[in-house]
């Protein structure tokens, strides 16, 4: 089975265009396409995010939508500690992802965040675009 983290920026687009190459994403979660791996971390920054008072005003998204998530994350995911810091990042805030796919033993980590998708593979983690990923994903069940 994939095992997969998802960067913030790629849940929450998922959760305001349920249509988009990201919401398949999540759509394909909720499937079993794969495995999440996330962390405390990780579910304290998308908290954090879903109760920016713009996001709450303009989409009208907050608590339940939190709810669906970590329910979702449970139901198909793996919750790791970071037991390694790393440094590799230019925005040393995404360094906790890389923590959490490494924890995680992850073969993948999905961002829309062009620092770490320079960073292309790390220790055997490829860090695909949403669209990369989901072509995996898609090939994947196609065999």
């Amino acid at each position: 089975m994939i095992r997969a983290v998802l960067d913030t920026n790629v849940v929450i687009s998922g959760l305001l265009k349920p249509t988009g190459t990201p919401g398949s994403i999540l759509k394909s979660l909720r499937f079993g396409s794969f495995t999440i791996v996330f962390s405390r971390e990780l579910i304290d920054e998308i908290a954090a995010v879903l109760s920016y008072p713009k996001l709450k005003r303009k989409y009208r998204r907050g608590r339940k939508d939190f709810e669906a998530i970590a329910g979702l994350f449970a139901l198909r995911g793996d919750l790791v500690e970071i037991e390694e810091r790393v440094r590799v990042c230019r925005d040393p805030n995404d360094d906790f992802l890389i923590e959490t796919a490494l924890a995680g033993k992850a073969d993948f980590l999905v961002s829309g965040d062009k620092a770490l998708l320079s960073l292309r593979k790390i220790r055997g983690i490829s860090i695909l675009t949403p669209a990369a990923f989901i072509a995996s994903v898609v090939k994947d069940q196609a065999k």
